[in-house]
């Protein structure tokens, strides 16, 4: 008969159960086969037991056989007095033709009766069979069935237990029982792509920090990097290499977001059940659910993966202190945000790498050809795409199968010209969740950087932040590097990947697609020479930084009022640029001002920037009255 975990529902690997429990109840029931189903239970292996699993008012036979089909695998109890059972061969010979018949596990435990017995019908077996045939009541086919069916169950490679033969104490033999069914039954494995590249000695960076062959500590690791970089992917990999040494094992996938009550008593529920394999634990409160967690967790070896976490209180309410688990357990966690990890005293850290040149090149190779080589012909477009993406394995994946299905290189360079147009739309709305979580005043900093500073010095980009802005935004750098967002490179510069500076600029590009002159930021020559030839400048610019141009020889053809309506233009930095005239008006509220070859020896009569803090002009340039920047720290006119 049979064992379970009070779960209806079919996970992953297709099956409703791990394990079948055949055993003939008034035998084991209360003792042996009692303490396994607990052992397994434990261990969190769904395991059908038939006094769980059939209610009053089923047919019993029809269920029992259904739980056998959808199991997995099977656990035959063959007691003294099994053979008597009708019930326990019948499914002895359904678990035969389903679950050994397809090749599944059948494991049969010869408890206190010897398998030569068994095998040929000796002692209280063949009692039971005669006795059978005596009733009269089965059918010369059906007893024929049950004598096979014993007889190849017999011939299994099983285990035999005698207590009374002094075989050693029964838990101990029910412990082996249950690690050999959790090797066998493999924990489930979560998906990851079959083309890994890049991840292999990051993976031994992790699994070194999680020191799983150290059984007396509890350990959290976490895993950071920006979106896209792999993170999940890395953790998975890690997850399920190791997760076969553990009691339980659990994956919350995607926790970001997941806050408040609502949000925190379904990851609660959900860890709940997946470790404990019982869905009739249902927590209604979060500080229910915290005493649930601290109650039930410390008694076992767990494996926790905490998949894109994005606030604090996720780990306090999930996985609040090493002393929540058993001896022995870990917990990763991946994020973008490396202070979410520090506040949460995660000093284990692993900051996800770029895959270099030739990993990408690799990456890329089989995502687009599926081949050991690129094509020469296709060698300078292919390259052009590799430079694009810049080792981001999630550009890799979402490029990669675009540009698989063209077959041409004037296709490529279409999709490449496209996306320099406008970004991948899948890769922005994956990058941009990284800018959405942030307050506005981050956000502003962020674009700032994406839009002008990449490259820059970092002290220079926080002078001019701060004329920009004012003391307000002095810190904010620290907490974009924190959110994975930005970096700072050996040599004190701003950098950030291709593809979130391309997001930032989107971002942008996105408050007025078809007109520049009413968006915040302007940096492109092309939009800044139409804004400022055609007068469609408004209040919401806020910053102009125009690159020098490499075509020395263009000039702007303007009639000098451009700046009369951007009223809020607080930063105006030009160079390399030539104008047809000099400006009519400047923004009084300019707080920085760098115009080389600034087009005349004059401001306009109506320039009184009282909030101008840095100002820089050609050295030809006529010096103001003394008290005319009264707030200006840098000149040089």
């Amino acid at each position: 008969m049979a064992a379970s975990q009070s779960s209806s529902s079919i996970t992953n690997d297709g099956y409703e159960y791990d394990v079948f429990l055949n055993f003939r109840g008034p035998d084991t029931r209360s003792d042996f086969t009692g303490n396994l189903w607990n052992a397994l239970h434990n261990r969190g292996i769904r395991t059908f037991r038939d006094d769980l699993e059939i209610y009053k008012g089923k047919n019993i036979e029809k269920s029992l056989f259904e739980a056998i089909e959808k199991s997995k695998a099977a656990i035959v109890v063959l007691s003294p007095s099994y053979a008597t059972s009708s019930f326990c061969l019948d499914e002895l010979c359904h678990i035969l033709k389903c679950i050994e018949g397809r090749g599944g596990f059948v494991w049969p435990i010869f408890y206190e009766v010897d398998p030569s017995k068994v095998r040929w019908l000796e002692d209280t077996y063949g009692e039971a069979m005669a006795e059978h045939k005596k009733n009269n009541w089965y059918s010369e086919d059906k007893l024929k069935e049950w004598e096979n069916a014993l007889n190849q169950v017999a011939n299994l490679s099983g285990t035999v237990y005698k207590w009374k033969k002094g075989d050693g104490y029964e838990y101990m033999f029910i412990d082996k029982i249950v690690r050999v069914v959790s090797t066998v039954i493999q924990p489930f494995s979560l998906s990851i792509p079959d083309y890994l590249v890049g991840l292999e000695d990051q993976k031994q960076d992790v699994l070194s920090l999680l020191n799983v062959d150290s059984d007396d500590k509890v350990y959290m690791v976490g895993i950071h990097g920006t979106g896209g970089i792999g993170k999940t992917t890395l953790a998975q990999a890690v997850y399920n290499s190791i997760v076969d040494q553990f009691d339980g094992s659990c994956y919350l996938e995607d926790v970001r977001g997941k806050t408040g009550n609502e949000g925190l008593i379904h990851l609660q529920n959900i860890l709940l059940s997946k470790i404990f394999g019982e869905n009739k634990i249902v927590v209604t409160s979060v500080n229910e659910g915290i005493n649930e967690l601290q109650v039930r967790l410390k008694k076992k070896k767990v494996l926790l993966l905490l998949d894109n976490v994005d606030k604090l209180d996720q780990l306090r309410n999930i996985v609040r202190e090493p002393g929540w688990f058993g001896r022995g357990s870990r917990v990763m966690i991946t994020t973008r945000d490396i202070d979410v990890l520090r506040r949460h005293g995660v000093e284990r850290r692993h900051e996800v790498k770029m895959l270099n040149k030739d990993e990408a090149y690799d990456l890329l190779r089989w995502k687009t050809f599926q081949t050991n080589e690129v094509s020469p012909s296709f060698e300078d477009v292919f390259n052009r795409a590799l430079t694009y993406i810049s080792g981001l394995p999630l550009a890799i994946e979402i490029i990669g199968s675009h540009l698989f299905s063209k077959k041409t290189i004037e296709e490529w360079n279409s999709v490449l010209d496209q996306y320099k147009k406008v970004p991948n739309q899948e890769i922005f709305e994956i990058l941009k969740v990284s800018y959405n979580d942030l307050v506005q005043d981050y956000k502003d900093v962020f674009l700032d950087i994406a839009c002008f500073f990449k490259g820059d010095n970092l002290e220079y980009v926080k002078k001019i932040l701060h004329a920009h802005y004012g003391d307000e935004k002095k810190d904010h750098i620290n907490v974009l590097i924190e959110k994975s967002l930005i970096k700072i490179s050996e040599f004190n510069d701003l950098s950030l990947h291709d593809l979130i500076e391309d997001m930032g600029k989107e971002i942008v590009r996105l408050e007025s697609p078809y007109q520049p002159g009413e968006r915040s930021r302007l940096w492109s020559v092309k939009d800044i020479v139409e804004v400022l030839e055609e007068n469609t400048g408004t209040s919401k610019i806020g910053t102009i930084i125009m690159p020098w141009d490499i075509k020395k020889d263009n000039v702007v053809n303007w009639d000098g009022e451009a700046f009369k309506n951007m009223t809020k233009l607080r930063t105006l930095l030009i160079e390399g640029v030539k104008f047809s005239e000099s400006p009519k008006h400047l923004p009084n509220s300019l707080r920085i001002l760098e115009w080389y070859d600034y087009p005349s020896q004059y401001f306009p009569v109506d320039f009184l920037p009282r909030q101008l803090i840095i100002c820089k002009l050609s050295s030809e340039f006529y010096r103001p009255r003394e008290d005319f920047f009264k707030k200006a720290s840098v000149m040089n006119l």
